[in-house]
């Protein structure tokens, strides 16, 4: 009997679920990174934590802080084609 509970209460436990109302996916979801432009994001290329990236004024370009098993380090961001992702820097007169 103790095996008919538990059977039944998994069954009400999985059909209550599968009747929670699903919220509708939005066309263009908020940027997850709101410290980089939606460009940049799109840029990158997979893998590198975007979450601690920053623009680096020394350079003007894109680094990310890459934790490894000896050491953290802050790596250059880059397209899934190796380019470094930069800002352009405007012309002085």
């Amino acid at each position: 009997m103790a095996y008919f509970k538990k059977s039944a209460s998994l069954v009400l436990l999985t059909v209550a679920a599968a009747c929670a109302v699903q919220e509708p996916v939005p066309d263009n979801p908020p940027n997850p990174y709101p410290s980089l432009p939606e460009s940049v994001v799109a840029l990158a290329a997979p893998h590198q934590n975007l979450a601690d990236a920053q623009l680096n004024p020394a350079d003007n370009c894109y680094w990310y802080r890459h934790v490894g098993v000896v050491e953290t380090t802050w790596l250059p961001l880059k397209t899934t084609t190796g380019a470094q992702i930069c800002q352009a820097v405007p012309d002085t007169v």
